[in-house]
Formats: C-alpha cells, structure tokens, sequence
C-alpha cells in the first residue's frame, strides 16, 4: 500500500539547471544558469511554470504566489552528466567520476579490439558534436562502411552509421560488442550511445532510434526496490536505457519531447500504483550541448505550454515532481554540461499552502521521498513526504 499518493509522476527535464552550484568552480563553471540565462537571452517567459515557483526559486525570492512546493536540489555526486544524477535521485552517490576520453579520444588498443570484433575500421575517434562530426564524416563512412565513433566531455563512447550503410539491429549489436570492451576498469565509459542517422551528404539528420547502452547501476536502487514489492515502474523517454532496464516494469520510448509529452499525458490517464519516471532528452542533447538559447527557450515553452494539462489529468492522490539532473547552459562557453542546481517543483491538486521547502541536500532526497511513500526506505537523502500538505 501507499501512505499519501497512489501514482507519482516524476519528470526529469534534462539539463534544465537552475544556478550555479556551490562547487560548480571545481567544474570549471562559473556564473552558470540554464534557464535564467535562457530566458534572458530570449526575452522569453514561462509563466505556467512560473505559477508552479520557478521564478521564485530563479530570483531567489517568494514574490509569486505557488501552487506547488518548490525547492532548489542539490547535486552530491561527483559529477555533471545524466547517469550521474539519475542515480543519486534513486539512491546512489557516485564518488568517483566515471571515465572520460575527451582529450585524447580512445585508445588504440580500445579501437583495435572494436575493430577486430565488429569487422569494421573506425573513424573519427575525437571529441565532437554528434551533428557535425557525420557532417564532417558521414560521406566518408557511406563510401566505405567505416563506423563514426566519437566521444563527449560526459563519459560516453557514441557511434554513428547512416542506417542506408549499416542497419539499426547491426549497429546495435556493435554498440553491444563496444559496451562489452569498456567494461574493463581502464576503459569503463558510463554508456555506449548508438547514433544512426539517414540523409544525403550536406543534409544528415539523426534519427529517433537512438539506443543507449548503460552500465548496470552499482547497487539495486529503488526503482528495483519499487518492482520487487509489486508496485509499477513506468519509464519514459531513456530512462529504462540510463538503468539498463533495472527496476522497470514497462518501458516507453519517445522520439523526441513532443513525443514525450503526449507521452506522459497516456501515462496520466492509465490506472497504475507505482511510479511513472519520464525523461525529456531535447533541452540537452539538441539545444544545451549545441549552445542554442532559442531552441532550448522553444523546448521550456513546449513544456510550459503542456504543464497546465498533465497538472487537469492528475487525480486527488497523484503527486507530480519535476526536476532536472544537471545544467547546460546554452549561453555558456564550450559544449559541455554545467554544474548547477536544479529545481524540484512539487504538485497536488488539494495542497493547501504550498510554498518553498529547504534546499534539498541530495538529489537523492527525491528517491527518498517516493520510497517513503510506498513504505519502503533509500538510504540516500531525506523523504520531504509529510511535508506536502
């Protein structure tokens, strides 16, 4: 049974910081803020979730009245990238960053072997942006059949093939036969990403069949304590690829947010007792990473345009959580993620007097409260549950 909420609703807006954290030098990010900066850059308003509190959590004031808790997370973990936040949302501290080849790419005797077992060459072999490098390559690997692997400042190892050249299921296997390779210490990258696109030279575009290849989280979560004690687990979006289908009862790919939305809005209108965790991708892989300020301000719009109908599905003992799991300011410098603190926007339809909640210490606090709701216990944080009102 559940104490308070029957279904809970957690959506993830990827990248969609906050502020700078208070560590976020030793990142290298200094004067960072996603949405601010964003909606400065822009000129652009959100003013439905304005009414949920981000505004207030933005100005650092309680000017506009709410009808949500609001509160500020704050990232514990050793890093800035998604699987890092995941999983401290869900009961896992990652003190060691995960391995990045950024500088160097990867290393010969890591290609070699790749090589060796997939029967293809590889080119690229760099840090680069997914669009520009089969921009730069894909022409190349069309002539040849040469598979694009590139890398990220995130601990990723990603690779590209025109799906004309190599087939969706060949490049998985390969993405399978590279997951498979890294996971020797020295090479454990957190995930494998494929990346098929289609198109002419001088007009590829990446297609929604993504697929990512992600460690198994270190330890069980409570995503899989959710599971194992019968309640649902509905994931959105990456989210069962960011947990390698770990805890999940039922997964749900989307094409891109407008897919992801729509989405959620089935989720709202399905009758489970459990979980339904959404991830929207397009903040950061399309508009964040790429340092697109209005693309990122259309992809805030979209959400805020959507909120006040997911809000009208929920029923009385619903609980709606929205959140992010790190920055990427697109007005900042380089492609990189920002370490920044994230808003954690809390909705019922009969709160009485909602209003701002102290800064949550952990991302992991999240957890912790859903886990509390259903009467079992994360380690990780602390339940906000008999907060809400």
């Amino acid at each position: 049974m559940y104490k308070k909420y029957k279904r809970i609703f957690l959506i993830v807006l990827d990248s969609v910081g906050i502020g700078g954290a208070i560590d976020s030098k030793d990142f290298g990010d200094i004067n960072v803020n996603t949405v601010l900066h964003t909606l400065e850059s822009t000129k652009g308003s959100l003013p439905n979730l304005a009414k949920m509190g981000l505004m207030n959590l933005l100005n650092n004031n309680d000017l506009e009245k709410s009808d949500s808790y609001y509160t500020r997370g704050v990232c514990k973990s050793l890093g800035k990238d998604t699987l890092t936040g995941h999983l401290e949302m869900m009961g896992i501290l990652t003190t060691k960053p995960l391995k990045t080849f950024t500088e160097t790419g990867f290393p010969d005797e890591l290609i070699k072997e790749l090589e060796n077992r997939c029967g293809r060459h590889v080119i690229g072999n760099v840090a680069a942006s997914g669009t520009e490098i089969i921009k730069e390559l894909g022409e190349q690997h069309m002539k040849t059949g040469d598979i694009i692997v590139y890398t990220s400042a995130d601990s990723v190892l990603q690779i590209a093939a025109h799906e004309s050249i190599i087939p969706v299921s060949e490049l998985y296997k390969i993405c399978e036969i590279a997951r498979n390779i890294t996971l020797k210490d020295e090479w454990k990258v957190g995930r494998i990403i494929a990346r098929p696109f289609i198109g002419e030279p001088g007009n590829f575009t990446r297609t929604a069949n993504r697929h990512d290849f992600a460690l198994n989280p270190p330890s069980p979560t409570t995503l899989d304590s959710l599971k194992d004690h019968n309640f649902d687990v509905l994931a959105i979006g990456k989210i069962s690829d960011i947990f390698n289908n770990c805890g999940i009862t039922k997964a749900t790919k989307t094409k891109d947010n407008t897919d992801g939305i729509e989405k959620i809005k089935e989720a709202t209108k399905t009758d489970f007792t459990g979980l339904c965790f959404a991830n929207l991708n397009d903040f950061d892989s399309k508009y964040g990473h790429r340092r697109d300020p209005i693309g990122y301000m259309k992809a805030l719009k979209e959400v805020d345009d959507n909120i006040n109908e997911i809000k009208a599905n929920l029923q009385d003992d619903d609980l709606l959580i929205i959140t992010a799991d790190h920055g990427n300011d697109p007005t900042y410098k380089g492609t990189d993620h920002t370490r920044e603190n994230t808003p954690v926007i809390i909705f019922n339809k009969n709160f009485e007097f909602p209003k701002r909640l102290p800064n949550l210490e952990t991302f992991g606090s999240i957890g912790a409260t859903i886990a509390d709701n259903f009467n079992l216990t994360q380690e990780l944080g602390s339940s906000f549950l008999e907060s809400l009102k």
